[in-house]
């Protein structure tokens, strides 16, 4: 077996300030911060703490998070698959537009998209007078918030998958095909497995985007108390009341989730490493 041998032409200082650099900047942007939103967060007690989550704005609020970024992960992961195997599967005219067109809000304001929410679907938007003729609400309500949401979270999973989906080719696919299996089967049995860490790790950073989201929902959620304020808009209503501890108390439950999610990312590739180093020794 080969060996792969790295060459470092750095002398032994550069290294070390470079190293000191790098974690030095992970402690005071990263580290440092997450640290002191749980400092703060018991800093009056864990009663006043729990009796913060417990606040019936603050439940309304979780609750409305989970259930927006369940829709928008859901949303997501179908057009992601669906996306990705258009583009790495088939040639058609304006493929590089479906592919410049997902990648859209990375570059589009969340802001700017909450205003066209507003534009469209709005009171005096373009469609609505005609929502209101038939009583359906959009903009400050639920609906909004899961379009906005699911704008912003679009290229999380498709982005995964396209990449994967080119690298690994047709040829499996074809030979189940061949073999006789429907494309149901050859899609369940063949493209899914081979798909699953991809997946995965597009819906763990879809659901962190989501449920993190305030510029987009923000515009969009009217900033309506118990009804359609989102965990990061409750931070900021709380703060602004200058309750401090439940406002970091919150901030902490979305820090939680960034470390969770953290640390999921972490699981499925150490898991990834460790099956491909399996087929490799097979």
């Amino acid at each position: 077996m080969s060996r792969r041998v790295v060459r470092v032409t750095e002398s032994a200082p550069v290294r070390w300030a470079l190293t000191a650099a790098a974690l030095g900047f992970t402690f005071l942007f990263l580290l440092l911060p997450l640290a002191s939103v749980v400092v703060q967060a018991f800093a009056a007690g864990l009663d006043t703490y729990l009796s913060a989550l417990a606040d019936p704005d603050t439940l309304s609020a979780i609750r409305l998070t989970v259930i927006v970024a369940l829709i928008a992960v859901a949303l997501n992961v179908v057009f992601g698959v669906a996306a990705a195997w258009c583009i790495a599967r088939f040639t058609f005219r304006g493929r590089n537009l479906l592919v410049t067109l997902i990648d859209v809000p990375f570059s589009v304001s969340p802001v700017i998209a909450g205003m066209v929410q507003v534009l469209l679907f709005g009171l005096r938007g373009w469609l609505g007078p005609l929502l209101q003729q038939h009583d359906l609400r959009v903009v400050f309500a639920l609906p909004g918030i899961v379009l906005a949401t699911v704008f912003v979270t679009l290229p999380f999973v498709a982005r995964e998958l396209i990449p994967l989906m080119e690298e690994q080719g047709a040829e499996e696919e074809e030979a189940a095909i061949s073999l006789g299996a429907s494309g149901w089967q050859t899609f369940l049995r063949v493209t899914l497995p081979n798909l699953r860490w991809g997946l995965l790790y597009g819906v763990l950073l879809c659901n962190a985007r989501a449920m993190g989201e305030f510029g987009a929902v923000s515009v969009v959620s009217g900033h309506i108390r118990g009804a359609t304020n989102t965990m990061p808009l409750q931070v900021e209503i709380l703060f602004n009341d200058y309750q401090i501890e439940a406002a970091f108390a919150v901030a902490s439950l979305l820090a939680l989730l960034a470390l969770v999610t953290l640390g999921a990312k972490l699981l499925l590739e150490w898991r990834h490493a460790s099956e491909l180093a399996a087929t490799r020794r097979r």
